[in-house]
């Protein structure tokens, strides 16, 4: 909490008569008013932040798990059966496909896809494509809002299906609590790609297809690699959790104990002994579904790591930082193109300073200046109020 010096904060975004409506209409269970929610959010429609703020006070229920890995690793079928393997224990899922961006449009390419066809019809399947709007790691400030959304309806487990984008998909643990990273069996070029970044941010590795011809040497090839990363032992630095991390949403439903005994015992996992976390490497054939009970019992198990050992809370500080800067790296972003506008545009400015007229430098200035004169009267204002 803020002590006596702590700055004063602008109240929420206020919502229009019409936007409050639909976010009560969200969580009074509207699937409809979900639907148009996350639209607002994808398209940024103006009053989208107000609705966002009035979701944040009911989020934290969702288990938030990220599917990333390469392409054409089995992502999509792999997500519809943990959809339909959760729905089967009774969890209402909520899915958000990020798929890459078409380059006309902006909206996502794969968009209208039949992604999630073993869930067709269950309502408490709500299913969502977003475009990566060119982000690293093919996640947008708009899915992390969507995941809010589906949060604060009452999803107990939201799915992130990432766009295969390489080591660039670390972006990924900003949104969630834990990580699953796919491989497939023979892939030994990914296998290679993991070791320049990706490698850092799994929970769980997943050998998919594993029916395949070299599944098992793909296994030992990712038991190995985390083996190493590990220094042959098991440490707090494991999965997404160390201090080179970005970190994940919070959460917990996974964490709490399910029906029908799918949460793990305590012992039975690793990280239950020294009270750290060790990625375990697992089998699926996504295809039939063999093998996603062990992996949903294993996200159970790195959910209640994360409550049991208070790394959830570490992590929901991390990540709520990191969201902190992109929102105002973003609006400050935008204050300054619009002092460049003011002045005659970027490319009047880049003139002046090839004529040397000016210099990059003394431009830079020039505009965030004024912004920072703002900044400065403002933290005066606020030491005033607190002295009267």
């Amino acid at each position: 909490m803020g002590g006596p010096d702590a700055p004063a904060f602008a109240d929420a975004p206020t919502l229009s008569d019409a936007d409050a409506a639909l976010v009560e209409d969200l969580l009074s269970g509207s699937h409809r008013a979900l639907a148009r929610v996350i639209t607002k959010i994808e398209n940024r429609t103006p009053g989208y932040r107000a609705i966002v703020s009035a979701l944040h006070e009911h989020t934290g229920g969702a288990d938030v798990i990220g599917i990333t890995g390469s392409p054409g690793a089995g992502k999509s079928t792999l997500v519809d059966k943990l959809a339909a393997t959760y729905r089967e224990r009774g969890d209402t899922v909520g899915v958000i496909a990020v798929d890459p961006s078409s380059p006309y449009t902006g909206g996502a390419v794969l968009g209208d896809r039949i992604r999630m066809g073993s869930n067709v019809g269950d309502m408490d399947v709500f299913f969502r494509s977003m475009s990566a709007r060119g982000q690293l790691g093919g996640l947008s400030t708009a899915t992390a809002d969507a995941v809010k959304a589906l949060d604060a309806f009452g999803k107990d487990v939201v799915v992130l299906e990432t766009v295969g984008a390489g080591q660039n998909e670390v972006d990924v643990v900003r949104t969630a609590d834990t990580v699953a990273v796919l491989v497939q069996p023979g892939s030994g070029d990914d296998v290679q790609t993991l070791k320049a970044g990706i490698l850092e941010i799994g929970d769980v590795f997943v050998v998919n297809k594993a029916d395949m011809d070299g599944a098992q040497r793909t296994v030992a090839e990712l038991e190995e690699m985390v083996h190493r990363r590990e220094g042959g032992t098991t440490g707090r630095g494991a999965g997404h959790h160390g201090a080179t991390s970005t970190a994940p949403t919070g959460g917990g439903h996974a964490a709490e104990s399910h029906d029908g005994g799918h949460a793990a015992a305590e012992g039975d996992r690793p990280g239950d002994a020294d009270d750290s976390w060790t990625p375990e490497v697992l089998e699926t054939v996504a295809n039939s579904g063999d093998g996603v009970d062990s992996l949903i019992e294993a996200f159970d198990a790195h959910a209640t790591y994360l409550r049991d050992s208070g790394e959830i809370e570490t992590t929901e500080r991390r990540r709520y930082a990191e969201e902190i800067r992109t929102l105002v790296r973003a609006d400050v972003g935008a204050l300054a193109t619009a002092e460049i506008e003011r002045r005659g545009g970027i490319d009047r400015l880049a003139e002046r300073v090839r004529d040397r007229e000016t210099d990059p430098y003394a431009v830079a200035e020039a505009i965030v200046g004024p912004i920072a004169d703002c900044v400065d009267d403002a933290t005066d204002g606020d030491r005033d109020d607190r002295a009267d």
